[in-house]
């Protein structure tokens, strides 16, 4: 009995939509978590409904069950058809009740229309300096091939039409790079905002001068192509795979449509006009919508108010362990070090590498990375170290979704410095997230590691919560060593005592776990599982937690976004229980915990509990073996769980139902935030004693 994937993902997305209508966020807030919602759901059509339309083309019925448990692809489009069609109408409704409670506010967002003669010369001279040397009129000719559309942009169809002539179509695409969605018009009694995209309704007279027009008509639209990048793992021609990335991301600008969404007032002819060219057909891939589209960019709408229409500032603390004017190995040395992003300050995993950097007698760094920075502070650091003489080996991986572009320019750029630097492993990506440096010390070699449940990205530290445990701890950094050594050489077989790895142990390794909890429930010892983690789809593991419930094991999972477990069911789950927390931060650690007859076992590692996480990536976990760190991690889990604000019942018809949890109020996020900030009080409290 299993919940189905993808609809348990829309959940999740509706429950961020939830928090573009809870009228406790701030204003400004409320309109970016929208932004979120619509950015989330265009990335599931270009990658899952994509994938459930190719499946809908293959009877391999053994491959079908495996990737949607049973659902036939066709009925599944259907019924994601139906759950988008009700979210949007209620995108619709919240856009239009958040625009006008922006307007009550002093901060206005109007059209084309609503411009006063003031505004009108500011919005000619601000289209003609700014905006018209980037504006492409592709005016349509039955003569000439049907210009190729890109996914990630707004389009304007547009219909001049004229007395004296035919109608004539053009598609302009809306120039969004240079200044954004939003226009900031000068204030005036109230702060006036405005779309770019009617900015350029406003000028279309300008920009079609050369045609006679009596009238003109402008319909947005946007459509969403499939973004599997083709990587063929078999071929055995000489190809790299840089180069197989790199053609499979000029493929990818060519890939199937899935969606087009457009205003719903355009016309029935127009519309026909642009399906069969894109070659869309099928109601199952038309979203009628409102004026606007590429709802995403509301993720950076200006506040142009007060502080106050945003989330008050959380300042990261210091860690009570590390300060600026000592050095990080050094402490590392005698003690392992949690770092508990955003709550703590990222910065010291780039001061880690750049004191690695700087420190004559380390001789070398190994990293994996994933996803980095616009402008990587990281990646800064890894340079400094080769111009200083160490030997950097990175391994990037090149197929992180929608990240290929800038990990080519990334491996590009270290490569011209001297970094050694490999693109992951044949036929597996490589999503863990690890640090190993090698140092000489009193002429022996010791070695010094991070393990991350997190990317090495000092600008997603920012907003998604992550553990990064430093360590020394020699257990731990040999088996880092060995995990290097298996991407160097991965057909040399490597075994782990205290690390999980992907792909060829973590299975066994919670599975082992958890039949350890169900053996100790059957003789009457108190037993319990907690997780927390993004996703749980993979369904073996579904069934596994589900004996573990009938044994009588305590289950009790956090989980953000996709969940397979139907919990409460009786004679089936009755012991699990599962909640989802949304809130100003992206809860993104991945803990596990296992109680272990009150010894308690517990693991920060960089994998879900997906297919590709346990059999076709890379991972990595890490044993938490301080005791401090360990209770405070376990601290960690019981504030989220006591969280009675932005939590939420994770099942099948209750995944946007609030928990009713009796007693003070708690929001976990700000609890935690208190945590950490006291934890550091009490150790200074004791320092000036």
């Amino acid at each position: 009995m299993y919940n189905n994937r993808d609809l348990s993902w829309l959940q999740f997305n509706s429950r961020v939509l939830q928090e573009a209508q809870d009228l406790d966020n701030p204003i400004i807030e409320r309109v970016r978590f929208l932004g979120i919602f619509s950015k989330n759901l265009d990335e599931f059509f270009r990658v899952r409904v994509a994938a459930i339309q190719r499946l809908s083309k293959i009877s391999d019925t053994k491959k079908i069950k495996s990737e949607l448990g049973n659902w036939d692809p066709k009925i599944l489009l259907n019924r994601i058809q139906e759950v988008v069609t009700k979210q949007n109408k209620e995108v619709e409704g919240t856009y239009s009740e958040l625009m006008s409670s922006l307007d009550e506010i002093g901060i206005k967002l109007i059209t084309e229309t609503e411009l006063t003669d003031g505004q009108k010369d500011f919005i000619r001279k601000f289209y003609i300096e700014k905006i018209s040397p980037s504006v492409f009129t592709m005016v349509l000719n039955p003569n000439l091939p049907f210009p190729e559309l890109n996914d990630e942009s707004i389009y304007l169809f547009i219909r001049l039409a004229s007395e004296t002539g035919n109608p004539i179509c053009s598609i302009i695409e809306i120039p969004t790079d240079l200044h954004g969605r939003f226009i900031v018009l000068p204030k005036y009694g109230k702060s006036y905002v405005m779309y770019i995209d009617d900015v350029l309704r406003y000028n279309l007279r300008y920009a079609y001068f050369i045609f006679p027009t009596d009238y003109i008509e402008a319909h947005s639209f946007k459509i969403s192509r499939d973004s599997e990048l083709d990587i063929d793992q078999y071929d055995i021609s000489k190809k790299t795979i840089l180069d197989r990335v790199k053609m499979g991301l000029e493929d990818r600008l060519e890939g199937d449509p899935v969606r087009i969404s457009f205003d719903r007032s355009m016309k029935s002819k127009d519309l026909k006009e642009l399906t069969d060219q894109i070659g869309l057909s099928g109601n199952d891939s038309m979203y009628p919508g409102g004026r606007y589209h590429n709802k995403k960019d509301l993720i950076n709408f200006p506040n142009i108010g007060g502080d106050d229409l945003e989330y008050s500032n959380l300042e990261p603390k210091l860690h009570p362990d590390l300060d600026l004017d000592r050095s990080i190995l050094n402490v590392i040395r005698n003690k392992d070090v949690l770092l508990f992003t955003p709550y703590h300050t990222f910065s010291y995993v780039v001061r880690f590498l750049r004191e690695a950097a700087m420190d004559p007698q380390v001789k070398r760094i190994d990293i994996t990375l994933y996803r980095l920075a616009n402008q990587s502070r990281v990646i800064s650091a890894l340079i400094n170290a080769a111009k200083n003489g160490k030997v950097v080996n990175v391994v990037i991986e090149l197929q992180a979704r929608f990240d290929e572009k800038k990990n080519i320019h990334y491996l590009e750029k270290m490569r011209k410095e001297g970094i050694l630097v490999q693109t992951g492993v044949e036929g597996l990506k490589v999503h863990s997230k690890l640090i190993c440096i090698e140092r000489v010390f009193e002429n022996k070699i010791e070695f010094f590691s991070i393990v991350g449940t997190g990317n090495f990205n000092e600008s997603s530290a920012n907003t998604y919560t992550d553990y990064y445990l430093m360590t020394s701890s020699k257990k731990i950094t040999k088996e880092v060593i060995r995990v290097f050594e298996f991407l160097a050489e991965p057909y040399r077989v490597q075994k782990f005592k205290h690390l999980i790895v992907s792909p060829s142990f973590t299975r066994d390794k919670i599975i082992d776990a958890i039949d350890l909890e169900i053996k100790n429930a059957k003789s009457g010892i108190d037993s319990e599982v907690w997780m927390k983690f993004n996703s749980l789809s993979n369904y073996a593991m579904v069934d596994k937690l589900y004996e573990a419930s009938c044994a009588g094991v305590k289950v009790r999972l956090i989980v953000r976004g996709i969940c397979c477990i139907i919990p409460g069911v009786k004679n089936l789950s009755e012991n699990i229980e599962i909640i989802s927390i949304v809130d100003r931060y992206l809860e993104h650690s991945r803990v596990y915990g296992f109680s272990n007859n009150g010894d308690w076992d517990v693991y920060i590692s960089s994998f879900d509990l997906m297919t590709r996480n346990l059999d076709l990536r890379v991972e990595v976990g890490v044993p938490i073996y301080d005791k401090n760190i360990k209770s405070q991690i376990r601290d960690h889990l019981d504030i989220l769980w006591k969280d009675n604000v932005k939590s939420r019942l994770n099942g099948i018809d209750d995944s946007k139902s609030y928990r009713q949890i009796a007693g003070p109020k708690i929001r976990s996020q700000i609890r935690l935030h208190k945590y950490v900030a006291d934890q550091l009080k009490m150790v200074l409290k004791n320092e000036n004693h």
